[in-house]
């Protein structure tokens, strides 16, 4: 990018047109300085006696002393600029009301020259997820899960049919959920369909309803799971165990809109939106016959990745706050430990980051709920986690003794990570993969040492 702006925009002209934007705008040179903001910026993400206006938005919205893309984040700006056209991505911003998921598109201002003069940023906070501890919803701010809470937040607002893919406990309910809630469906129903949970000869009845009469025991009318979801959102769970007799009926409802139900003549017409979720090999199954191919286009027009807990160690930490907070309320409601919050030690939190969560976000909440029974002070400890973390732990340790890799949880405290990063001679992104952290929780654990 170029130093210096080539010829300074009619800012005020710029200012008063997006003041007609319920959006948060601001107005950027291409230096990184804030130029203008609009009076929605101000009212959503100005803090009072802390002038925005000729400060770098690096610093402004990450507290950052150099651009996005020097401490391990995309810069919107850098990608703006070699596009020469718009850039969009989900980034953690610092607000008044503490970190949050923040929705960033940045579009080039040409003069005549088609220099770029300045650019525009709009920014739209994403209210489906918390970049703090929450006791509801969903949580989190590494890299892995910004990039699912984005992909959730561009789908939403349209008709696309949603796959959410990833293992068992990464979450998928909930991401349905949030996906529901941020759609222009969130007033009507959210319909869950446990595909796993069904027998082949109840499924028909179960997702489409029957009539009165219709089978022995249908002593009146009952509505399906997709009538009872028109308007809203219908989430097909573990949707990779619907029975092949199913499925072909499942593509039909899905390609003409509308069904029958069972022991009934009357057709009737669907309307939800789509959302389905698999922790199976869908592919795999397609080749050996055990899914429909046409069927897997239709529901897979948008898939989602999930990511495991190991995919974003970041992530831990808040997760395990989280969690707590809320086993914490449900107890309180329960009368039990009203009152109690729960707590965990360092070297606690350690052998959590250390573990591999096979069975991810469900099994460290089993985890935590065990714990928190036997903490009788509200303070976990290593004693209280279970014994197979840590014979796991020491064989990750033994398997992984001759490794190059490194990892900084609980082993290497700022002081060695800077004298570490001082002798390392390869990239940055090269030092955070060899200590198997983030590129960004490198740069902002060095940053503290200066």
């Amino acid at each position: 990018m170029p130093d210096e702006s080539p010829q300074a925009p009619d800012v005020d002209a710029l200012v008063s047109y997006l003041e007609h934007d319920v959006q948060p705008m601001i107005v950027l040179d291409p230096r990184y300085r804030i130029l203008a903001a609009n009076t929605a910026y101000q009212r959503q993400f100005g803090v009072a006696n802390q002038p925005h206006v000729g400060r770098k938005c690096y610093q402004v919205s990450h507290h950052y002393d150099v651009p996005c893309d020097q401490a391990g984040e995309h810069c919107p700006m850098k990608r703006a600029f070699e596009l020469r056209g718009p850039d969009r991505v989900l980034h953690i911003h610092h607000t008044p009301r503490g970190p949050e998921h923040v929705d960033v598109e940045l579009r080039p201002i040409f003069n005549a020259q088609r220099e770029v003069v300045a650019y525009v940023e709009r920014l739209s906070t994403v209210r489906s997820a918390s970049a703090k501890p929450s006791a509801e919803g969903l949580v989190g701010r590494s890299i892995a899960f910004n990039d699912a809470i984005s992909a959730l937040h561009r789908v939403a607002p349209s008709m696309l049919p949603v796959l959410l893919l990833g293992e068992s406990g990464t979450g998928k309910e909930l991401f349905a959920r949030a996906l529901h809630e941020a759609s222009e469906r969130a007033r009507h129903p959210f319909v869950v369909v446990d595909c796993s949970g069904i027998t082949e000869t109840l499924f028909e009845s179960e997702l489409f309803g029957y009539e009165k009469g219709a089978f022995t025991g249908a002593a009146a009318r009952k509505p399906g799971l997709v009538e009872t979801a028109q308007g809203g959102t219908l989430f097909l769970d573990e949707i990779g165990d619907v029975p092949l007799s199913m499925q072909v009926k499942l593509l039909r409802l899905l390609e003409s809109g509308t069904f029958r139900r069972v022991g009934g003549i009357e057709t009737l017409r669907a309307d939800f939106r789509l959302v389905a979720a698999t922790h199976k090999p869908m592919r795999d199954m397609i080749g050996d016959g055990r899914f429909r191919q046409d069927l897997y286009y239709r529901i897979s027009a948008f898939p989602i990745h999930l990511p495991a807990v190991r995919e974003r160690p970041d992530d831990i930490a808040l997760l395990v706050d989280s969690i707590l907070q809320r086993i914490g309320r449900a107890r309180g409601a329960a009368g039990s430990t009203s009152g109690r919050k729960f707590s965990v030690t360092p070297d606690a939190l350690a052998r959590l980051h250390a573990y591999s969560w096979p069975g991810n976000i469900r099994e460290l909440r089993n985890v935590l709920d065990r714990a928190c029974l036997l903490a009788d002070d509200g303070v976990i400890r290593v004693e209280h986690l279970p014994d197979h973390m840590m014979e796991r732990e020491s064989a990750n340790r033994r398997n992984n003794s001759g490794s190059a890799s490194l990892s900084s949880r609980g082993e290497l405290t700022d002081r060695e990570l800077a004298r570490f990063a001082q002798e390392f001679s390869g990239t940055r992104g090269a030092l955070a993969q060899h200590l198997g952290m983030s590129e960004r929780t490198l740069y902002r654990r060095l940053k503290t040492r200066r």
